[in-house]
């Protein structure tokens, strides 16, 4: 029998493949996708067809109205910044940061992993390309993954859960070269903060960005579409 995992999944180039690493360590795994009032609802149809392509046996879309507290560039009527440098995106905590999101995101994982008698999180937080959003640190990991086992019958019972990381100390460039190398198909991801109404990426935020230049430094081009 495999060791089952409940993999995060938004959609995106980092989730897809941290999916692939925890299928390649030998896990069966499970997935949760969020529509949590983000205006770039895209990428639920991209993991919707990445869990059907990895063979996902149970995949799970949450529904967490978000738009409720607004606050983010995702939720809300704040526009998205484009065409930043490095040191710019670097500076202070993103507008496109969302309030609590991985603590709300990984709270649902965390239960569907106890409901499902499961043990193994895998979340793809990284730490290197966007450093200014707090929930992506290995420190708010750890703390995590520590009230996880005090607030769980299976953590006080001694069944502790583990949240892994695969892609914490990883940059954008290190990342695709790893999902390269597991046969990842990355035009099935949605990365980009604002596609247009036909799922094409803009080419010009943040996210878009750190993307194309992995994949240029990769020496390869990036198979999705942009307008």
């Amino acid at each position: 029998m495999k060791k089952k995992a409940v993999v995060l999944l938004s959609g995106g180039l980092d989730s897809t493949t941290t999916l692939a690493i925890a299928i390649d360590k030998g896990y069966a795994c499970c997935a949760i996708t969020f529509r949590y009032g983000q205006r770039h609802e895209t990428e639920l149809e991209c993991a919707r067809k990445i869990a059907a392509h990895f063979g996902v046996r149970d995949h799970v879309i949450a529904t967490i109205d978000s738009r409720a507290f607004g606050g983010s560039a995702l939720t809300d009527d704040i526009d998205v910044p484009k065409n930043r440098d490095e040191s710019e995106m670097s500076d202070g905590i993103p507008v496109t940061y969302v309030p609590a999101r991985n603590t709300i995101f990984l709270s649902y994982a965390l239960a569907m992993a106890e409901s499902l008698d499961i043990r193994d999180i895998f979340i793809g937080v990284n730490a290197i390309d966007y450093s200014g959003y707090p929930d992506c640190r290995p420190e708010y990991i750890a703390a995590f993954q520590n009230m996880a086992n005090l607030a769980t019958k299976a953590g006080v019972e001694g069944d502790a859960f583990t949240i892994h990381t695969p892609l914490i100390d990883l940059t954008k460039v290190e990342i695709i070269k790893r999902g390269l190398e597991l046969g990842v198909d990355y035009a099935m991801t949605c990365t980009c903060y604002d596609p247009d109404t036909e799922g094409r990426a803009c080419g010009r935020c943040d996210a878009c960005l750190l993307r194309l230049q992995g994949f240029a430094q990769n020496g390869i081009k990036d198979p999705v579409a942009y307008r």
